[in-house]
C-alpha cells in the first residue's frame, strides 16, 4: 500500500510542475517584447530635401544678334568690369557701312521735311516768293488805276468803259496774288505729304535699327560685375543666337529648385532655406524662398513645381550653374511633445499610440502636429515623460491589453 500512496504522491507532483510549466510558458507567449521610448519635449522642424542649380540672381548676359566673327575679347573669366566697359566686339564693317546709308537715307527725308514746310525747295520758294511780290505790285498798282478811273468817271472826265476795264485788270491782279500765294503754300499735295512724312518715318526707324545693330556687335557691361562665361574666343564665328558673353554680380546669388507636386502647398514665400554642394562638403548657404511655384510641369519621371530662392554669396564659393542640395523649412516649433513617426499607429482617420503602464499596453488616441523625418508632434493625448512602444521587437503585433517586455529602448 505504501508504494501506492507513493505513486500517488509522485504522480500529484508531476502534475503540478507540469501545470506551472505550461502556465509560464503560455504568459511566455502572451508576452510582447517591445522597442520603447519616452516621448520628450523638443524643438521640431518640417522640411523638404529636394535638389536646384544655381544661377546669378543678377545675371546679364549677351548673345549674336547676326552672323559675325569675333573680332576681339576685351576681358576674361574672373574679371571685375564696370559698367560700360566694352567687353566683347564683333566684325561691325557691314553694320557701319549699312548705318551711314541710313544715315544718308534719314538726312534726305529730312531734307524732304523741310522743304514740305517751307512749301518746296530753296530754288523752288525764291521762284514762288518772286511770282508773289510781282502779283502784289500789280494788284497795288491796279488797285490805284482803278480808284483813279473811279473819281474822273464821278468828273465826267473817264467813260464807263474805262472804269469796267480798269475793274477787269484789279481782279486779274487780285486772282494772279491768290494763284501766287496758293503755289507757295500749297505746293504739295495731301497725297505727296503723306508719302513724304512716311519715306522720313522709314529712313528713322531704319537709322535706329542700323544702330542697335551696331550696338549689339559692341557688347558693353550694362553694371559693375564679374565677367564668369566667355564662350567664344577671337577669330571665331558667332551664329546668331550663340553666348557671347556673362556677367554678373556673384555675390548674390539665387537657386531654381524642383519640388515635388504633394509638397507645393507647404510653401510659402520668406521660408528658410540651406543649400549644400557635394564638392565642398560641410559647407552651407542660408537663403530665403522668394518665389514660389504657379503651375507643375514633368521633368524626368518627376511631377514638379519650380521655386526660386535667394542665397548670400559673400564668400564667392558657390558658382554658377552648379547643381546643389536643398533644404526647405516649411514649419518650425519650440518646446514641442514628440515621438518617433513609427510610434504613432492610423485607423479610420485617427491616430493612436500604445502607451506602456505597469507592463501592460494601453492604446491611446492622440492628435498630431508637424513632423520631421523621424519625429512627430503630439498635440493631445500624451503627457511628456510617458513610457510608448514604438513597434514590437518579435514582429509580433501591438494589442490593447497586451502585456509587455521592453527590451530596447
Amino acid at each position: 500500500m505504501n508504494w501506492m500512496k507513493q505513486n500517488r504522491v509522485l504522480v500529484i507532483i508531476v502534475a503540478a510542475v507540469a501545470a506551472i510549466l505550461i502556465a509560464a510558458s503560455f504568459t511566455h507567449k502572451t508576452e510582447i517584447e517591445v522597442r520603447a521610448e519616452t516621448a520628450r519635449v523638443e524643438s521640431i522642424k518640417n522640411t523638404i530635401s529636394t535638389n536646384g542649380k544655381i544661377e546669378p540672381a543678377d545675371n546679364f548676359e549677351a548673345h549674336a544678334a547676326t552672323p559675325a566673327i569675333v573680332k576681339k575679347v576685351f576681358v576674361h573669366e574672373g574679371e571685375q568690369v564696370k559698367a560700360g566697359q566694352l567687353l566683347v566686339q564683333l566684325d561691325d564693317a557691314e553694320a557701319r557701312a549699312a548705318e551711314a546709308h541710313a544715315l544718308a537715307q534719314l538726312r534726305a527725308a529730312d531734307s524732304d521735311i523741310s522743304s514740305v514746310r517751307r512749301g518746296g525747295t530753296q530754288d523752288e520758294v525764291i521762284t514762288s516768293e518772286s511770282a508773289l511780290a510781282k502779283a502784289k505790285a500789280e494788284l497795288d498798282a491796279a488797285q490805284r488805276n482803278a480808284d483813279a478811273m473811279k473819281q474822273l468817271f464821278e468828273k465826267g472826265s473817264s467813260s464807263a468803259s474805262e472804269v469796267r476795264e480798269a475793274d477787269t485788270r484789279l481782279k486779274a491782279a487780285q486772282a494772279d496774288v491768290s494763284s501766287a500765294e496758293r503755289k507757295r503754300s500749297e505746293r504739295y499735295s495731301t497725297p505727296e505729304v503723306s508719302k513724304v512724312r512716311a519715306e522720313a518715318s522709314d529712313a528713322r526707324a531704319a537709322y535706329q535699327a542700323a544702330q542697335e545693330l551696331l550696338g549689339n556687335l559692341n557688347i558693353r557691361a550694362p553694371r559693375s560685375g564679374t565677367v564668369y562665361s566667355v564662350p567664344l574666343r577671337q577669330g571665331s564665328f558667332a551664329n546668331p543666337g550663340d553666348l557671347l558673353v556673362q556677367v554678373a554680380q556673384l555675390n548674390k546669388m539665387q537657386v531654381r529648385a524642383f519640388v515635388d507636386e504633394p509638397e507645393i502647398g507647404k510653401l510659402s514665400l520668406g521660408q528658410k532655406v540651406i543649400a549644400s554642394w557635394d564638392a565642398l562638403p560641410g559647407r552651407t548657404w542660408e537663403g530665403t524662398v522668394t518665389r514660389v511655384p504657379s503651375t507643375v510641369v514633368s521633368r524626368g519621371t518627376r511631377n514638379v513645381g519650380e521655386m526660386v530662392c535667394t542665397i548670400d554669396n559673400t564668400d564667392l564659393k558657390l558658382l554658377p550653374n552648379v547643381n546643389v542640395n536643398v533644404l526647405i523649412t516649411t514649419a518650425n516649433e519650440d518646446n514641442a511633445l514628440t515621438v518617433s513617426r513609427e510610434a504613432v499607429y492610423q485607423e479610420n482617420g485617427k491616430h493612436y499610440v500604445f502607451a506602456i503602464e505597469n507592463g501592460r499596453l494601453k492604446r491611446d488616441e492622440v492628435q498630431t502636429g508637424i513632423s520631421s523625418l523621424t519625429r512627430i508632434v503630439i498635440t493631445k493625448g500624451l503627457q511628456a515623460g510617458s513610457k510608448i512602444a514604438v513597434a514590437a521587437a518579435n514582429s509580433r503585433n501591438l494589442s490593447d491589453g497586451a502585456s509587455a517586455k521592453i527590451v530596447e529602448q
